[in-house]
């Protein structure tokens, strides 16, 4: 749904062609000029990733702030690494929540990014890796919107450059790529809505082919079998992200046929062949994987946690956001449910210039169906009843009216607000590519300064971290080996089940998955026999005690049914050793677990104790 002649071919030869190498070092040489601007800008988007990561390169010690989704996504980036040099079921893992395991499928296992990144995972850790991969997705998500935009949409590079950065460092991507990866990969978005809708003459080519039997299809075949690919990858990446692009595509396809009727009847038949073709590949090449995330060992049903309590307050989204250069020193508010959820926050003067945009360009049934787009799923994000600055109205926003759907269910309303990045990055570019378009240089100049007040409040800061324990000797340097003998567990303490920051979970991926250990941070069935989702594994006595302990720093009388229990849950964990290490609260929970097992051997700076005479 591009304009006419924006799209570019890109280079390729001609089939059957030959070059003398003196042509092939002027084609070279005309070449490189060309895409040196583009290679500046994917470059400045790489230099801007990595800089808003940098307060944890080299630092082990330290997590970004939501410490407990990093370290899941740590574990997964090992697990997955294990899985492909050691030829290991990708799909399930019983390294963590001994002696159950855990349904990988059925959690967010981001192997489409784990799998690739086995290289790094291996030679330099899981901390490096997740590193890697937060760059990589916000560098890469802008950067495929820069391709699509220049491609499809504006004339200039500087409006495909400013509309790829939007899209790739609005405050919901800095704040969703320091926790959650499977929300801040969405790079391919960019290339499943290029796949889909192709610009119209090819469209309305395919469409003729089809009616005249020609069978030639070369717009619905081949462009739906790489749809297809590309889906199938994305649901490795996050299927949450693949659901609101099905959802947006679907709101936008809508407004477009209410905006221009005509194209829309040309365009239908292409776009609806090319999802039947995308369909079936990517449902041929998904249907294991998906059968064994609903219906496989470990699988759940539902979600632990109540998707419409997590909803954004309707003043957030002219507010700045905390991890940017207004907000950094805002205390903590109410607008978000948290600080990974800061999907909106796009200060004043960017709605402003949005619906300034929206009826400067109202004429392109585009815009129109960009605008109608962003603001559902704007109202969506709101959950219901709306907040307002912190306080419930009697308002009741749309997303009442979908909130019992299947899947929609299972979906943070806040999270509908990431559909607003883009289009916001799209009317930005092509705002600026409008300007820049204007004769007069006064006018040029005054919409360059109101783009760039626009775009201020939006300028992020490097993530904030938060400190850490290290990974002990003991467990670092193997010499845990001598004490876990084959089949047996090693126990962190407290042994965490349903709490994010796991020791266990984040002892395991540094040390690339080198022990087995009890609980850990996931979704799972409450019980074999129940598949009702919960956080970690089923409570067991003695972890209930022992985080008690550690969360309140307060030392409880221990009896001897205290005793009992624990070598029974210590015999159901099959452990071997239990290790204490790194704990704000070390000294109570210390003595509760000396009370419980008797005195601990420290070895180097970890306390242990061999629990082997114990459970037999």
């Amino acid at each position: 749904m591009g304009r006419a002649g924006v799209d570019r071919p890109g280079g390729l030869m001609p089939v059957g062609t030959a070059e003398r190498p003196a042509e092939v070092t002027a084609a070279r040489r005309r070449w490189l000029p060309r895409r040196a601007p583009d290679l500046v800008v994917v470059f400045g988007y790489l230099a801007l990733a990595g800089w808003l990561s940098s307060r944890q390169w080299g630092r082990p010690d330290r997590l970004f702030h939501q410490a407990g989704d990093q370290i899941l996504f740590e574990w997964m980036l090992a697990r997955a690494a294990r899985a492909v040099l050691g030829g290991e079921d990708p799909l399930w893992s019983d390294a963590l929540n001994a002696p159950g395991g855990v349904n990988l499928m059925a959690n967010t296992s981001v192997l489409g990014l784990g799998i690739p990144l086995t290289p790094v995972t291996a030679l330099f850790g899981s901390q490096t890796a997740f590193l890697v991969a937060v760059v990589g997705c916000l560098a890469g998500t802008a950067t495929t919107w820069y391709v699509l935009l220049r491609r499809r949409l504006v004339e200039s590079r500087w409006a495909a450059a400013v509309g790829g950065l939007v899209c790739g460092f609005a405050p919901g991507m800095v704040a969703q790529a320091g926790a959650h990866l499977h929300m801040a990969a969405q790079f391919l978005v960019p290339v499943i809505l290029a796949l889909l809708f192709r610009p119209e003459p090819a469209a309305a080519r395919a469409a003729d082919d089809a009616a005249r039997g020609t069978g030639r299809g070369g717009g619905v075949w081949w462009p739906g079998v790489l749809l297809g690919l590309v889906v199938t990858y994305q649901v490795f990446l996050g299927e949450e992200v693949l659901f609101f692009v099905a959802l947006a595509a679907g709101v936008f396809v809508f407004g477009y046929a209410l905006a221009d009727r005509a194209a829309a009847r040309r365009l239908a038949p292409a776009v609806a062949g090319r999802v039947g073709v995308g369909a079936a590949v990517a449902g041929g090449l998904l249907a294991y994987p998906l059968w064994f995330q609903f219906f496989g060992p470990g699988h759940y049903r539902g979600m632990p946690f109540h998707a419409y309590g997590y909803q954004l307050d309707a003043a957030s989204f002219t507010a700045p956001a905390r991890q940017t250069v207004f907000g950094d020193q805002r205390p903590p508010g109410l607008l978000a449910p948290n600080l990974t959820e800061e999907n909106s926050f796009f200060g004043p003067v960017l709605l402003v210039l949005a619906v300034v945009v929206t009826i400067w360009l109202w004429r392109r049934p585009l815009v129109r169906a960009l605008a109608g787009c962003g603001v559902l799923f704007a109202l969506l994000s709101l959950g219901t009843p709306v907040r307002l600055d912190g306080a419930l109205t009697e308002l009741t926003g749309p997303y009442r009216l979908v909130a019992g759907l299947p899947l929609v269910d299972h979906v943070v309303p806040a999270r509908f607000a990431l559909v607003c990045v883009p289009v916001l990055g799209i009317l930005v570019a092509l705002s600026v590519d409008r300007i820049r378009s204007v004769g007069r240089a006064p006018v040029r100049a005054l919409g360059a300064a109101a783009v760039a007040v626009a775009l201020l409040p939006l300028v992020p800061t490097p993530i904030r971290t938060v400190p850490v324990g290290p990974v002990p000797a003991f467990v670092a340097e193997g010499i845990w080996r001598e004490y876990v003998p084959a089949g047996r567990t090693l126990v962190a303490v407290p042994p965490v089940t349903n709490a994010g920051r796991s020791p266990a979970m984040l002892w395991s991926a540094r040390t690339g998955l080198a022990f087995t250990a009890p609980g850990g941070f996931f979704i799972g069935p409450v019980a074999a026999d129940d598949p009702t989702a919960r956080w970690g594994a089923p409570d067991r006595p003695t972890s209930v005690l022992l985080r008690r302990v550690a969360d309140t720093g307060e030392v409880p009388s221990v009896t001897e049914a205290d005793r009992r229990q624990a070598v029974a849950d210590l015999r159901h964990w099959r452990a071997a050793v239990v290790v204490q290490s790194g704990l704000s609260t070390g000294e109570p929970v210390r003595r509760t677990v000396e009370a419980l097992l008797g005195p601990a051997r420290r070895i180097d700076d970890a306390l242990v104790w061999d629990v082997r005479p114990l459970v037999g």
